[in-house]
């Protein structure tokens, strides 16, 4: 009987880490800077999207197409990447698998994770996207890697530089 009286107060404990998750809008714009690709030697792993989840099915209309438009050949800058998801956050990572283009054997022109959880108000976000480059045949040649870590607020547009690729990222919550 007086296990059933703590039942209450087990409650009390486990909502506010219940309740502290949420449902967030997160769009990435992947671009590149002019000039050359850089070369890289290790191209993209063939489990790249190992642990993560795709983005199927959650997909959302994306906010960020002035910012996009900005980044035009004209301007200096051209478009690899541009999605938009729903997703839950709390404070366990969860990884989304991203990708666009035709796929080669199992890769993208663009395919990545991005790992994002929910800490004190802001959101914890590691991006690990490469860009492919693919022979005649469709075997990837080579990669170049956009590899970072940062922390966000919701509702600020974040950069993040990489040397000739940059990343736009805002997490909205809905």
């Amino acid at each position: 009987m007086r296990a059933l009286r703590l039942i209450p107060l087990l409650f009390c404990l486990l909502a506010p880490a219940a309740f502290a998750d949420g449902l967030y809008q997160i769009e990435v714009i992947v671009f590149r800077q002019a000039g050359e690709a850089l070369s890289s030697s290790q191209p993209a792993p063939d489990d790249w999207a190992v642990g993560a989840a795709p983005i199927a099915g959650n997909e959302r209309g994306t906010a960020l197409n002035n910012e996009a438009a900005k980044l035009n050949p004209g301007n200096g800058y051209e478009v690899l990447l541009h999605q938009a998801w729903a997703q839950n956050l709390s404070a366990v990572p969860t990884k989304s698998a991203l990708s666009t283009g035709t796929e080669q054997f199992g890769h993208y022109p663009a395919e990545g994770t991005v790992s994002l959880s929910e800490q004190d108000r802001l959101v914890d976000l590691e991006a690990n996207i490469w860009i492919n480059r693919f022979d005649a045949d469709g075997l990837l040649t080579g990669s170049e890697r956009v590899r970072q870590r940062t922390r966000l607020r919701p509702g600020e547009l974040t950069y993040l530089d990489n040397g000739s690729l940059g990343l736009l990222v805002k997490v909205t919550q809905l």
